[in-house]
């Protein structure tokens, strides 16, 4: 391709709204334009590189036997509401209804219809397993569209749906599709980590997200130093934490006068003893489906923090939010003073796992001015889970090594969803003794138009963008010094010929531009090759520009094309 016959329109200004590197880049390399908040067009060079990274995808899926469809973008309400997700999914789900009155939503995924589909069409279990996917353009209204194309309303994302028999081979084909995510994010060259997740708004037992890893990542990653362990923060779980410091003398539980001490610091300083030693109790309110709110209570560790993903799925939640102090006291709850114990009647309590067996520990009374001292929480015999949110230096379960945070992009996330929305919607089959059971399912995503911000995101520096060999627009590109000399132009036409011929993606910057215009483009494009014809010629040698360091190496002219086969893997 000709650089005077393509659309590049590359810039040296910064967009205003645009903080990440991948966001700048693509913007000034003229990748993508913006048309509005959270949306975008792709321009040639964008579209290339999707169309590659599509590609990659669909290759590797229907290797790994997987079938493409395409789904109705416009999904029955009905549907989501069959399934409970039409509430629950919150404002995120773009509702409408068409000039009869019927309801609808543009599809963020799509599991009910994909259910429908196959409710619809399978009838026997000689019909399983299957894997049925779609690469397709999808809509989430978010609160805040930021970064580009990494939180986007309108995105390209494949999502894929598996039904079986029977949890085992569902659970083979989670490994299937794990093994094969990992080859699609191989051969685009990225580095990732696969982590424990939250399943969020899609339900399910089980799932695992594909972490891209840059510092300018959204979430935050909580791996061991020892082993391979890797989770989202809002799934971490660490070895039970332990203390050196001085445990608290023992003796009877008692109420124990406190005013005006409704911190844990100024707990702490009131008892001389560590936060360690003390149970923190933390208010939300809950909020659940059909606008229904409840206050509930979260019991932890006076030296943890409360983990509010882990805190939300403890109690079933749509979401969790602070709540006022009159809202607290209006369920006879005192700010400050709450504890596990003597509730008021309806209030909900929720401890961490971890103190189960604690003895020995100040809480709230649920009394103006007052705790409880030398508390045995054994006794506690209400409802228990994992609260936390693990810090760096806790422990890791698996291996006992120290953890630490590291930042991530999620570009895949895959699903043990069970028969969450198989009995939801009624999709059943036959099995071999001819009774009729609930499809076990697996659901699978990766972000398609994400994936262009997080290639870049982990390769670039501060010229511009730096693509991976598998995801480049083109493999090279050929830059004249001077367009004006008829014998640079002569030789540049021809290996712009040649390496055609050969099947190398190439362009050829034929623009009657000064050199140093040109090469700035180059740079912010980010073609991983780029072959200078200009003064050596005379000498009867180009020179060979790598994107990624800039290096910079003199070639025989007749060594040129030999050079670039090896260097692109041809």
């Amino acid at each position: 391709m000709r650089f005077s016959r393509l659309l590049i329109p590359t810039s040296k200004e910064v967009p205003a709204d645009a903080v990440l590197p991948s966001h700048i880049y693509l913007l000034r390399a003229g990748f993508i334009r913006s048309v509005g908040s959270g949306l975008y067009n792709f321009l040639p060079l964008g579209k290339i590189v999707l169309d590659k990274v599509r590609a990659i995808v669909k290759e590797e899926l229907d290797k790994a036997g997987c079938q493409e469809v395409e789904l109705s973008f416009v999904t029955p309400a009905s549907l989501w509401r069959d399934s409970g997700r039409f509430d629950k999914y919150g404002k995120e789900l773009l509702r409408f209804e068409d000039r009869k009155g019927n309801e609808f939503v543009l599809g963020p995924t799509h599991e009910e219809m994909m259910v429908e589909l196959v409710k619809q069409s399978v009838r026997s279990y000689k019909q399983l397993p299957l894997n049925l996917y779609q690469i397709k353009t999808k809509f989430r209204d978010e609160i805040r569209p930021r970064f580009g194309l990494m939180r986007g309303r309108e995105f390209l994302m494949k999502d894929g749906y598996s039904f079986h028999r029977d949890q085992e081979d569902m659970k083979r084909e989670f490994l299937n599709m794990q093994e094969t995510y990992s080859r699609i994010f191989e051969r685009l060259g990225l580095d990732f980590r696969i982590v424990e997740a939250d399943s969020g708004a899609i339900g399910g037992s089980g799932s695992k997200e594909f972490m891209v890893l840059a510092d300018s990542g959204e979430d935050t990653l909580v791996v061991c130093e020892e082993c391979d362990y890797g989770a989202n923060i809002e799934a971490a779980v660490r070895m039970p934490a332990k203390s050196d410091a001085q445990e608290p003398e023992r003796g009877l539980e008692a109420r124990f006068h406190t005013p005006g001490v409704e911190t844990m610091e100024e707990l702490s300083d009131f008892f001389h003893i560590d936060p360690f030693f003390m149970v923190k109790t933390v208010a939300r309110k809950a909020l659940y489906d059909g606008g229904e709110e409840k206050i509930v209570l979260f019991a932890i560790r006076g030296s943890d923090e409360l983990q509010d993903t882990k805190a939300c799925n403890a109690v079933d939640a749509n979401e969790l939010v602070e709540p006022s102090a009159d809202e607290l006291e209006s369920v006879g709850l005192v700010p400050g003073y709450m504890g596990p114990f003597e509730l008021p009647e309806g209030v909900r309590c929720v401890l961490d796992n971890e103190l189960a067996q604690a003895s020995g520990m100040v809480c709230g009374a649920n009394m103006k001015d007052y705790h409880i001292v030398n508390v045995d929480m054994s006794r506690y015999d209400g409802e228990f889970g994992d609260l936390v949110a693990v810090k760096e230096g806790d422990r890791c379960r698996r291996c006992g090594g120290r953890l630490r945070y590291t930042r991530g992009i999620e570009v895949g996330h895959i699903f043990q969803l069970g028969t969450r929305y198989s009995e939801a919607l009624g999709a059943v089959f036959l099995d071999e003794n001819g009774k009729s059971r609930p499809f076990e399912m697996g659901t699978y995503g990766i972000g398609i138009s994400r994936l262009l911000a997080a290639i870049i995101e982990q390769n670039h520096d501060d010229k511009g963008c730096i693509w991976t060999k598998a995801s480049a627009p083109f493999a090279v590109e050929i830059i004249v010094s001077n367009i004006g000399d008829e014998k640079q132009m002569q030789v540049a036409e021809k290996l712009y010929e040649e390496l055609r011929d050969m099947g190398v993606e190439v362009l050829f910057d034929d623009r009657k531009e000064r050199f140093g215009f040109k090469m700035n483009d180059f740079e912010l494009i980010g073609i991983p090759y780029a072959v200078i014809i200009g003064k050596k010629l005379s000498e009867g040698s180009v020179e060979l520009v790598k994107r990624r360091g800039l290096e910079r190496e003199s070639v025989a002219l007749d060594e040129i094309v030999a050079l670039l086969k090896e260097r692109i893997g041809l």
